[in-house]
C-alpha cells in the first residue's frame, strides 16, 4: 500500500500466473452517508458516473472498455461505493483512465439524468416484484428504523423521482475525496506502475471531505405484508457485531455452522428432516460499528405454522449443544472459502480496498487463517448466547395466516 500526497491510498496484489488485471476505486461512502431527503443519491450517483464525461459519452465508455475485451461495473452498499474493471494486463492504463474520467469528469447531463432516473425507478419496481429481494430491505428498515443504516440502497420511488441534479452533484462533492477513495489492483501488475497511473489520474483530487456517520441504533420489531404468493418469505434476525469486534471470526464460524451449507444445523433440521423449506440459510451483515445475524427461508402457506417454532427451537438449544466436530467443520468451511476466494483477482481487489477502508491496513491471509483456527467451541457458544439474547427482528411477505405472531416468536426464543 502506498499513499499519494493528497492522501489517496493505492494497493496492489501481484499475481504472476494470470494475464489480467482487476482494478477499481472504492469510496468510503454509501447509503449510510445520505440525508433522508435524498435517500438513494449514492446509488443514483453510481449510475450517473457511466452516463458521460467531458471526454466520453455513455456509448464511448462502454465501447472503449469492451473494444479491448474488458468489463466495467459498479455497485453501492450501505457503507461503500465501488467502480471496477477487469482487463488484460496491457490495458490497465486504459481501465484506470476510464475510472478516473467517470469519477472526476462526469457531466451529469440533464437528459441522461432523466433517462437514468427512469431506469432506477424500473430497478426499484423490479425489486418490489421480487419478494425474496425486497424482504431484506423491509428487514433492514425494521432492525434500524428512522436512521441512515435502515434506509434502502435504491431509495424510495418518490424521492428518486424528485431528486435534482444539484443534489446529486452536491452529494458527490461532500463524500468523494482523496482520503475516502482507494484504488486497488490485483493480477499481473507492478506496484510502482500502478502508483504512477494513480498519481497521473488521481493526483489532483482534493482532500476536503470530513464526514461522520450516525452510530447504528438497533431496535428490532416486526414487519408483515400479506400477499397472495406461493411462499412465505421470512427473515428472522438479531443484533450482531461490527468488523472490529474481537468475536468477528467466532461469529463467522457460528453462521457457517448454523446455516452456511448442506451440513449446517438449519439445512439438516428444517429442510432435510422436516421438509419445511427448499431454501434456508443464515448470514452476517457487518458494518463499521454494528451488525446483524439473520436467517432467511421460504416456506409454504401450511408449513409456515411449523416453521417459526422449529427455528426458535434450533436457536434456543444451539449454545448448549455444540460439538467440537461441527465447529471444526465450520472452521474448515470458512478457511476453504477464504482461500478459494483468492483465486479470483476481482475478490483480491475488493478485499484489499475494503480492508484499507475498514482497518486502514491489509490483513494478511496468514493472520485471517490463524484467527479462524483459534475459534473453539467456547467462543462459538459465547457469541451465540450474545447474539440470540438480543431483541429479534422479523420480516415476512406472503400468505401469512398461519405464521406465528411476533410475541409468540419472541416467547419461543426464551430459554
Amino acid at each position: 500500500m502506498s499513499t499519494l500526497a493528497n492522501g489517496m491510498r493505492i494497493l496492489t496484489d501481484t499475481v504472476d500466473t494470470v494475464q489480467t488485471v482487476s482494478v477499481g476505486v472504492w469510496v468510503g461512502a454509501g447509503t449510510r452517508n445520505e440525508p433522508p431527503e435524498i435517500n438513494g443519491v449514492a446509488h443514483f450517483l453510481e449510475h450517473m458516473a457511466f452516463k458521460g464525461t467531458e471526454r466520453r459519452n455513455a456509448v464511448d465508455i462502454a465501447r472503449e472498455i469492451e473494444d479491448v475485451g474488458g468489463q466495467i461495473n459498479a455497485y453501492t452498499s450501505r457503507e461503500h461505493t465501488a467502480y471496477y474493471a477487469k482487463v488484460l494486463h496491457e490495458d490497465a492504463p486504459l481501465a484506470v483512465d476510464i475510472l478516473a474520467d467517470i469519477l472526476l469528469n462526469s457531466t451529469f447531463d440533464e437528459e441522461e439524468l432523466a433517462r437514468e432516473r427512469s431506469v432506477i425507478l424500473q430497478e426499484i419496481g423490479q425489486s418490489y416484484d421480487t419478494p425474496d429481494d425486497i424482504i431484506f430491505d423491509h428487514f433492514q428498515t425494521t432492525a434500524f428504523p428512522d436512521q441512515p443504516l435502515g434506509r434502502p440502497v435504491l431509495g424510495e420511488p418518490e424521492i428518486v423521482e424528485a431528486m435534482a441534479r444539484d443534489a446529486i452533484v452536491g452529494h458527490m462533492g461532500k463524500t468523494y475525496s482523496a482520503e475516502t477513495m482507494v484504488l486497488s489492483a490485483a493480477g499481473r501488475v507492478e506496484h510502482d506502475a500502478v502508483v504512477a497511473l494513480a498519481e497521473s489520474n488521481f493526483g489532483g483530487v482534493k482532500n476536503n471531505v470530513r464526514h461522520e456517520i450516525l452510530p447504528g441504533r438497533y431496535r428490532g420489531g416486526d414487519y408483515r405484508e400479506q400477499q397472495e404468493l406461493e411462499q412465505v418469505h421470512f427473515v428472522l434476525g438479531f443484533p450482531a457485531i461490527g468488523y472490529n469486534d474481537d468475536a468477528f471470526y467466532a461469529a463467522s464460524v457460528l453462521s457457517s455452522l448454523f446455516g452456511g451449507g448442506m451440513s449446517s444445523r438449519l439445512f439438516q433440521e428444517i429442510r432435510e428432516r422436516r421438509g419445511l423449506a427448499y431454501s434456508i440459510y443464515s448470514f452476517l451483515s457487518y458494518y463499521s460499528d454494528c451488525g446483524l445475524f439473520s436467517i432467511y427461508t421460504g416456506t409454504g402457506r401450511d408449513e409456515a405454522a411449523e416453521l417459526a417454532p422449529a427455528l426458535c427451537q434450533e436457536i434456543r438449544k444451539l449454545s448448549t449443544t455444540l460439538e467440537e466436530s461441527e465447529v471444526a467443520r465450520a472452521r474448515n468451511q470458512l478457511k476453504a472459502a477464504t482461500l478459494m476466494a483468492l483465486e479470483s483477482t476481482n475478490v483480491r481487489t475488493e478485499q484489499m480496498a475494503q480492508q484499507a477502508l475498514i482497518f486502514n491496513r491489509q490483513v494478511p491471509i496468514e493472520e485471517q487463517i490463524a484467527k479462524i483456527d483459534a475459534v473453539d467451541t467456547e467462543a462459538v457458544a459465547a457469541i451465540a448466547q450474545r447474539v440470540f439474547s438480543g431483541v429479534p427482528t422479523v420480516a415476512a411477505i406472503g400468505p401469512l395466516g398461519k405464521l406465528a405472531d411476533y410475541d409468540t416468536i419472541t416467547g419461543a426464543l426464551m430459554p
